[in-house]
């Protein structure tokens, strides 16, 4: 259930009268080359204005956006080769125009344009359009225009604004007029809010809010960075109320009540009655059995198995979920079909099942302090067991019972108990001690290097995750991805063979292999000569502070030991013990140790992670334990013929 509110660079359209007040010429070319002497293109201005009034005693909402782009260099032909904008049916596309100004003032139009319908991997049908075409001319000196309108058709589902993007910004800016009818709210979100100036007025008996950003720069991502949403600027902004037709006030989205209501709409029609062989399948999976919590893991692990996710973007169907006798027939569905059947069964096995709203990890935002349908793109079934909600994504196959999937971790679960009643939760996060990668080498020097065996025991998110790539690997891909997977030393390494535990569960999964390395170990004389740290993590990885201020996102918290046990060869004994170190402080660290047992050296590296979101004013604390374990890499054991 991914709600597409968020429209990307494209928005809405103020007044041609604008376009020539603040045309190129106001800021001259050499200006702007001096400024982004770097970049190929600028985006002059980019002006959304919504129209908000009330008709027919029901909100009505338009929009209009204009966008100029000043090219600076050549390069900007490929650069630009294809501009667009999206529209869906919640957006209605009215009017659009497009065109470039030539350096000589002349004016070309777009006369081509092409519609697609969104493609996204995950996504089986998708009402999602783009509109996309090029802008002739294309040249140092030009501009090119944008002018689009909309009639947002659900107002109950406005798209925030963001100020950035791909490319800098001289002006920045949304502009909300609400007539007298009509009451809004906004929130500022993401980093650098307090560049943002906001004004409101009255003009001819509206209220206009006007929010501007002026020389954003534009914005560098990070593949380890969360979504946009969680750092780049942006508005929130909603209808609180308004006047009707008689002029009573109607609450919209003024607080979760609100919300509940509108999300409770959606699921009311379903599930009427208990499909037949819905209610065949329930017994069968429960039979004889008394205790809820294994009632409602055999039907979840059934629906895992059985469901195919499938995810649809069809206007309501985004957010109004299907029967689930429908659903077992089909057997697939979306994130709400999986939530329909799974509270369907599991409630006929006589478990307190609920339907849930949700947002993933990718959004940041609270039920308890934004009242938008934006707070949640996804839906599951929440369970009661002992007093307590037990979360269960059915999208995920690998998902072990009682476990929550990692993308809805710390997020807040809006669960509906009833018509009139609701309940806002929180998932909770999984504690790094249960997500533990523990990964054995053992070691022997050969006449060309060094072979080894290894041995991968992976619990918790680890396990699901290596669970759900081996549920859908091939040989091939099977192969590639095991060498990647036990790959270390050098970029000689060689896979001999590998083979995985048939007993594997999702929350346990172990793997083997045997490797060989040839010119690992190095002999001098009497000598041998080993580095023993065959991975060396986080190498020249520090983060790029203060330069960087996009949060690091990680899955889970976790603990990864790495215990590397090389066998002292016959004739031969330590000459040189590297020393080890241990370092912590508030946001992770390791702990680094050899030791000698018999005749095995071992060296143990332990790393630990407390965090799902790392913020700028912890990446100096992040650095800092590089800055301790980097120097370690280099330590060198020595062995000497006795």
């Amino acid at each position: 259930m991914k709600n597409k509110l968020s429209i990307g660079y494209v928005g809405a359209v103020f007044i041609c009268v604008f376009l020539q007040q603040n045309s190129l010429k106001a800021q001259s070319f050499d200006e702007l080359r001096k400024q982004y002497p770097d970049e190929k293109a600028v985006m002059l201005n980019r002006k959304l204005e919504y129209n908000i009034s009330v008709k027919e005693g029901q909100p009505y909402v338009e929009s209009n956006e204009v966008q100029q782009i000043a090219y600076l260099l050549s390069s900007a032909t490929a650069y630009m080769s294809e501009y667009g904008f999206s529209h869906s049916d919640f957006q209605k596309l009215v009017t659009y125009k497009a065109f470039t100004k030539t350096p000589q003032d002349k004016k070309l139009k777009v006369t081509e344009f092409k519609t697609s319908t969104s493609k996204e991997s995950s996504v089986f049908y998708d009402d999602y359009k783009r509109t996309t075409f090029n802008f002739p001319a294309v040249e140092p000196g030009a501009v090119g225009n944008l002018e689009v309108s909309w009639q947002n058709k659900d107002p109950h589902l406005l798209s925030p604004y963001y100020f950035a993007n791909y490319m800098p910004m001289v002006n920045s800016e949304l502009r909300v007029t609400v007539s007298k009818d009509v009451s809004i709210k906004y929130h500022l979100m993401g980093q650098d809010t307090s560049r943002i100036v906001i004004k409101v007025e009255n003009s001819h008996g509206n209220k206009v809010y006007s929010f501007m950003y002026k020389n954003v720069p534009s914005e560098r991502r990070y593949p380890d960075a969360p979504d946009f949403a969680w750092f780049s600027p942006h508005v929130l902004f909603y209808i609180e109320n308004y006047k009707d037709q008689y002029g009573k006030a109607i609450s919209y989205l003024s607080n979760a009540d609100d919300l509940y209501r509108l999300n409770y709409s959606y699921i009311k029609a379903i599930n009427k009655t208990i499909n037949p062989e819905l209610k065949h399948i329930v017994d069968s999976l429960t039979k004889n059995i008394t205790l809820p919590d294994v009632k409602a893991k055999n039907i979840y692990n059934w629906v895992q198995r059985n469901i195919k996710y499938v995810a649809f973007e069809n206007g309501m169907e985004g957010f109004v979920p299907r029967d689930a006798g429908l659903v077992c027939n089909r057997r697939f569905g979306d994130c709400k079909d999986m939530a329909s059947i799974l509270t369907e069964m599991i409630n006929t096995a006589g478990v307190p099942a609920y339907f849930t709203w949700i947002g993933t990890r990718d959004l940041p935002y609270k039920f308890s302090e934004v009242p938008l349908p934006i707070v949640s793109n996804h839906m599951i079934c929440a369970i009661k067991l002992d007093g307590k909600f037990v979360f269960l994504d059915g999208t995920d196959p690998t998902c072990v019972f009682g476990t929550p999937s990692y993308a809805i971790q710390d997020k807040e679960a809006m669960i509906s108990i009833n018509e009139n009643e609701y309940k806002i939760v929180k998932v909770p996060t999984i504690e790094k001690a249960t997500n533990v990668l523990t990964d054995t080498t053992w070691l022997e020097i050969t006449p060309t290097g060094i072979k080894g065996q290894i041995k991968q025991s992976l619990q918790g998110y680890f396990a699901s995750n290596a669970y759900a790539k081996l549920m859908y690997m091939n040989g091939r891909t099977m192969d590639e991805s095991m060498k990647a997977e036990f790959a270390r030393g050098s970029n000689k390494f060689r896979l001999d063979t590998f083979h995985v535990d048939k007993k594997q569960i999702a929350d346990h999964v172990s793997l083997f292999a045997d490797f060989s390395l040839p010119d690992y170990a190095k002999k001098i004389g009497n000598e041998y000569y080993l580095n023993l740290n065959l991975f060396k993590f986080y190498a020249n990885e520090q983060i790029d502070y203060p330069r960087r201020s996009m949060p690091v996102e990680f899955d889970f918290k976790y603990i990864k030991r790495y215990v590397t046990m090389l066998k002292i060869p016959d004739g031969y004994k330590v000459s040189y013990l590297p020393k080890g170190k241990s370092f912590h402080n508030n946001v992770w660290g390791f702990n680094l140790q050899y030791e000698q047992k018999g005749n095995y050296v071992i060296l143990t590296q332990e790393l630990d992670n407390e965090n799902l979101l790392l913020t700028s004013d912890q990446f100096q604390p992040w650095n800092k334990v590089l800055e301790n374990l980097s120097p370690l890499y280099k330590e060198t054991l020595s062995l000497i013929k006795i």
